[in-house]
């Protein structure tokens, strides 16, 4: 009786441990499965817009294009400005048509000429012969840009020339307060506000002190959806106005090192690995040698050879193309500019029409969990919201295509699941070789972040394979494409 007892219940054991050992594994395999813990800092949802956008475009215009100068002295008559056949229409058409996301209007210079009726100066457009001095370029700009489905974004120099407040630190601050408070609730959603920092001696022969911190409020809470460009807002200056980024170039900062208007170069360019902001870098440049308008510049609009390299190294470096392309003085995108910007928009759909990795048969040497939310496939799908991910603590792996049959392309194009962090530090690119039996090393970087692009030798190889080298923490890839270009 008592060994039967026995029996039946070790039988009873046997099946409670079975069970509680199977909801074990089941646990341990969904932990195994989760997502990766993000690393510090991260994009905040500004921030994700802002990248996906990738180019945007800048309107220099005011005084300067009429006076045939750069920089204006403040001292300009309002009489000067006055546009033949403005048509701020053609301007977002030209920005939409070229692949635009958004445009940001030069709404007030260092020369102080404010392109709005503002109530607080009498250096603006209410007294220009423009629209017997009804006009309000700002206005036009923001209705044109939401009617082509456009976001639009203001640069207000906090540098001013004419106001006779400049240099005496209270008395202009509130001044360039009011006149941002117009800007940012006078004409729709503004989607990003722009700062330099210039900065010169006011009339009186003192420097003035800026009050970024109050800047930075009214923007925060009038414009909440804005991305701040500046040393201490959410888009960093990536360091020259060539539209370059650097070989390394971290989305990480330290704001702490840096001040609006100074800083370190290396850092603008590369970022800081160890920097605790998230602050992704801005590459601005223009299409022509100057910022504002110059007939004598009509024929040095920068080749389209000249504009894909800066597309390479701006959006292909983790960064967005800030690429400026100033009206004339009729108020028009001059017809030389509007036709590169349509071959430069073809160029980059021609060389990244067809994928060639894609749907291909994708390995790694490491897949998170065995889960395959995770798997490399994921790197293949055209979608950049998944992705393949290896386990904790690992920071070395390898993911590799077979694309079935030799295939032949010359750009690489590499993205990470930003959302979770940059990681990835190191890598380098390999082919097959099928004639030796080797891989063969083709193309090695540092970071990759949002996106990275890069140009290799035209390499024809039936397979593939990116060697991750390091990371900060367990590698995420959201996309591994390859493409052959049809301009270079």
């Amino acid at each position: 009786m008592f060994l039967r007892e026995v029996m039946q219940n070790k039988k009873y054991l046997l099946k409670l441990f079975s069970i509680a050992a199977a909801g074990i594994s089941l646990s341990l395999s969904l932990l195994a499965a989760s997502a990766p813990a993000p690393i510090l800092p991260i994009p905040n949802s500004n921030q994700m817009v802002w990248q996906q956008r990738e180019q945007y475009m800048f309107l220099h215009f005011g005084v300067n294009t009429f006076t045939d100068r750069e920089w204006g002295e403040g001292t300009e008559s309002p009489s000067v400005f006055n546009p033949s056949d403005f048509n701020a229409k053609q301007w977002a058409k030209a920005a939409k048509d070229a692949g635009f996301k958004m445009l940001i209007l030069t709404a007030k210079h260092h020369d102080g000429f404010c392109l709005w009726p503002s109530a607080y100066t009498e250096h603006s457009v209410k007294n220009s012969p423009w629209k017997n001095g009804k006009g309000d370029v700002v206005k036009e700009v923001s209705e044109a840009c939401k009617e082509v489905g456009l976001d639009f974004g203001v640069y207000l120099s906090p540098w001013d020339r004419n106001s006779q407040f400049y240099g005496d630190s209270p008395k202009y601050n509130e001044y360039y307060k009011n006149q941002l408070r117009e800007l940012l609730t006078q004409y729709g959603k503004i989607s990003m506000v722009w700062w330099d920092g210039a900065c010169g001696e006011g009339p009186n022969g003192k420097r003035q002190e800026y009050d970024w911190d109050a800047y930075l409020k009214i923007v925060r809470e009038l414009a909440p959806d804005a991305v701040i460009f500046s040393d201490r807002g959410d888009v960093r200056w990536v360091g020259n106005e060539d539209g370059l980024a650097q070989e390394t170039c971290w989305s990480l900062y330290d704001p702490s090192s840096v001040s609006i208007g100074g800083g370190t170069q290396k850092q603008m360019g590369e970022g800081n690995p160890a920097g605790d902001e998230w602050a992704p870098a801005e590459c601005d440049v223009s299409i022509r040698p100057g910022w504002f308008y110059h007939r004598k510049e009509d024929s040095k609009v920068k080749t389209l050879s000249h504009l894909l390299d800066i597309y390479y190294r701006s959006v292909g470096h983790n960064c967005c193309l800030h690429l400026n392309v100033p009206p004339d003085r009729r108020g028009l995108l001059h017809e030389n500019d509007v036709a590169r910007l349509k071959e430069f928009n073809h160029a980059i759909k021609e060389n990244f029409k067809t994928n060639l990795a894609a749907g291909k048969q994708c390995t790694a040497s490491a897949v998170r969990g065995n889960s395959a939310q995770f798997f490399a496939k994921n790197v293949a799908d055209a979608n950049r919201k998944t992705y393949w991910s290896a386990d904790d603590g690992q920071t070395q792996a390898t993911i590799e295509i077979d694309l079935g049959n030799p295939t032949t392309f010359d750009l690489v194009l590499l993205q990470e699941y930003i959302e979770l962090g940059q990681r990835i530090s190191g890598y380098h690119l390999d082919a097959w070789d099928a004639g030796t039996s080797e891989w063969k090393d083709i193309a090695k970087g540092t970071t990759i972040g949002y996106k990275w692009i890069l140009r290799v030798p035209e390499t024809t190889t039936q397979k593939v394979r990116l060697v991750i080298e390091s990371a900060r923490a367990c590698p995420t890839l959201s996309s591994f494409e390859l493409y052959k270009s049809s301009y270079k």
